[in-house]
C-alpha cells in the first residue's frame, strides 16, 4: 500500500505499508525511500488518502432476539454493512436472562454467528441472573471461549435487572479476575415508575421515551456503579452508551477518585437530538427510540460529549448497533412509546459520523482513529487489532478525507428500511477495507464473503489495571 499518510492513535507518518498473508510485515517511511514492489506484488494506491487501521467496534446487537422478534441484521448483513463503513472487527453478546445458563446461552450464540461474518468477531457474556452458579460459569468463560467481559444491567427489572447486591458480587468477581464490566447505566426502577405515569396521564408520544428516561437517572447510575466498583476492590469498569453531559460529569469525578472507570458514546448522542427526531411523532419518531435516548438540543449534551471525546473523559465510540424495520418492527405492537423496540441502527456509519468531529474541529485525526479502532481493541483484549504497525493483523482501511456523501436508506448496505442519519451530508469516505490482509471492500464494491471472519478469543485487558 503505497503513498498514504498513515494514522494512528500516536501520530502519522508519510509511509508505504506491506502486507505478507495476514500480516502487516513493514512500514517503511517515504522519506527513506518506501517500499519498491516486486512486479508480482499488487498495490493499493493510496495518494490523497489517509490509511488507517480497521475499526473496531465493541458494541453491538446483531440478530438480537428480544423474546418477540430479531433486530433486523443478520451476522451477515451486519458485517456487511460494517465493512462498507471501514470496521473489520465486531463484538456482540451472548446474553443469559433471569433463570437461564451462561454456558448454554454462550453456545447457543456462538452457533448462531458461526459461518455468517465476513469480518472478525468477538462476544461479551451478558449476566442476566447473577447468583453463584452463573459467576463460576462465567469466570471459566475466560480459559474456556477467550471471553474477557461481561455486561450488567441496571434497568429493564424482570428481565436483565441486576440490583445493587447482584452488581456488587460481579464486579467482584471482575476485580478478581480482570475481566471489564459493561454496564448499562440508568435507575431501571426509577424509570418504571416515570412511564407508568406517563402512560396513565395519556402521554405516548415518542418524546416521552426521552422524557421518563432523565439524564439525572443516567447520572445517578453511572454513580453508584462506580462507587460499587471501588467497593468491589477497583472492578474494570465500562459505561455504555452514555449520552448525557449529567453523566459524563460522574465519570470524571469517579476517574478523579481513582476509580478504574471508562465510557463509550455513541454516534446519535454526538449528532441528534430529542426535539429534532423524537419530536416528529410518529411513526418518524418511532426510528429514534433508543435506551440510553437522545437528549434535548437546549442544554449542552453535544458539545460537552464532543469534548469529553476530545480529553479522553470518553475513551471509545461505538454503535450500540441493534437496527429494527420501521412499520414492521418499531409499531409492530403499536404507538407508543414503551411498546417500540429500543434500538438505532449505525454500523454502517459510525467512522464517517465520528469523521465530522475532524472536519469540524471537535478531535483530531488521531484521536478518530483511537476512539473508533485503538481504545476498544485495547480496553477488550484484542493486542492485534487497532494499530497500523508490523506484526499485527493486516486489519486496513484506505479513508479519503475529501470525500462527500449523503447518508440514506437508499445506499446504505444495513438490512433496514431507514436511516436515523437520513440526508446527513458526510465529509470523508472509505476507498478501501482490508481484513486479515483480504481486500473485502474497494470502491463501493463488497468482495468478501461470509464466513471468512474468525472468532476472537479474548484475555482481560492488560491496559486497564
Amino acid at each position: 500500500m503505497v503513498n498514504g499518510t498513515v494514522i494512528n492513535a500516536d501520530g502519522r507518518v508519510e509511509a508505504d505499508i506491506a502486507i505478507d498473508g495476514e500480516r502487516i510485515i513493514s512500514i517503511v517511511p517515504r522519506s527513506a525511500g518506501g517500499i519498491v514492489a516486486a512486479s508480482d506484488d499488487r498495490v493499493v494506491d493510496a495518494t490523497g488518502c489517509y490509511v488507517v487501521p480497521g475499526g473496531v467496534d465493541a458494541h453491538v446487537h446483531m440478530q438480537l432476539d428480544t423474546g418477540t422478534m430479531s433486530s433486523s441484521d443478520t451476522f451477515e448483513s451486519g458485517t456487511i454493512a460494517a465493512a462498507h463503513g471501514g470496521t473489520t472487527t465486531i463484538i456482540d453478546f451472548a446474553e443469559q436472562r433471569a433463570g437461564g445458563n451462561v454456558l448454554q446461552s454462550f453456545e447457543s450464540r456462538l452457533k448462531e454467528a458461526e459461518g455468517q461474518c465476513v469480518i472478525d468477531w468477538g462476544l461479551h457474556q451478558v449476566l442476566g441472573g447473577v447468583d453463584a452458579q452463573a459467576l463460576i460459569d462465567t469466570r471459566s468463560l475466560i480459559e474456556r471461549e477467550g471471553v474477557g467481559s461481561i455486561k450488567l444491567f441496571m434497568a429493564y427489572p424482570g428481565r436483565l435487572y441486576s440490583d445493587d447486591g447482584q452488581l456488587l458480587r460481579a464486579l467482584q468477581m471482575c476485580a478478581d479476575t480482570g475481566m471489564m464490566a459493561m454496564v448499562h447505566a440508568e435507575n431501571g426502577l426509577a424509570i418504571d415508575v416515570l412511564i407508568e405515569q406517563a402512560i396513565a396521564a395519556g402521554h405516548t408520544a415518542p418524546e416521552f421515551h426521552s422524557r421518563t428516561r432523565p439524564p439525572e437517572l443516567e447520572a445517578e447510575a453511572v454513580h453508584r456503579a462506580s462507587v460499587l466498583s471501588r467497593v468491589a476492590g477497583n472492578a474494570p469498569l465500562y459505561i455504555v452508551h452514555l449520552s448525557s453531559s449529567h453523566a459524563l460529569r460522574e465519570v470524571v469525578e469517579a476517574r478523579s477518585r481513582g476509580t478504574n472507570v471508562f465510557a463509550e458514546t455513541c454516534p446519535q448522542y454526538l449528532h441528534l437530538s430529542l426535539e429534532d427526531h423524537l419530536g416528529k411523532g410518529w411513526p418518524e419518531g418511532a426510528a429514534y427510540i433508543c435506551s440510553t435516548p437522545l437528549r434535548t438540543k437546549h442544554e449542552h449534551h453535544h458539545a460537552d460529549l464532543w469534548e469529553g471525546l476530545r480529553v479522553d473523559q470518553l475513551a471509545v465510540v461505538s454503535t450500540d448497533h441493534c437496527p429494527f424495520c420501521l412499520r414492521e418492527q418499531k409499531l409492530a405492537n403499536g404507538e407508543a412509546f414503551n411498546v417500540v423496540p429500543n434500538g438505532i441502527g449505525g454500523v454502517e456509519h459510525r467512522m464517517d459520523l465520528v469523521f465530522q468531529g475532524v472536519v469540524a474541529g471537535h478531535i483530531s485525526a488521531e484521536r478518530w482513529v483511537e476512539v473508533c479502532a485503538t481504545a476498544p481493541a485495547r480496553l477488550f483484549g484484542l493486542p492485534q487489532k487497532g494499530a497500523i504497525a508490523e506484526g499485527l493483523d493486516a486489519d486496513v482501511v484506505v479513508y479519503d478525507p475529501n470525500a462527500q456523501s449523503v447518508i440514506s436508506a437508499s445506499t446504505h448496505h444495513m438490512n433496514l428500511d431507514h436511516s436515523a442519519f437520513e440526508g446527513m451530508h458526510i465529509t470523508g469516505g472509505v476507498r478501501t477495507v482490508l481484513s486479515r490482509g483480504d481486500v473485502i471492500v474497494d470502491k463501493g464494491e463488497f468482495l468478501g464473503k461470509p464466513g471468512r471472519g474468525r472468532y476472537l478469543r479474548r484475555d482481560v485487558s492488560q491496559h486497564i489495571r
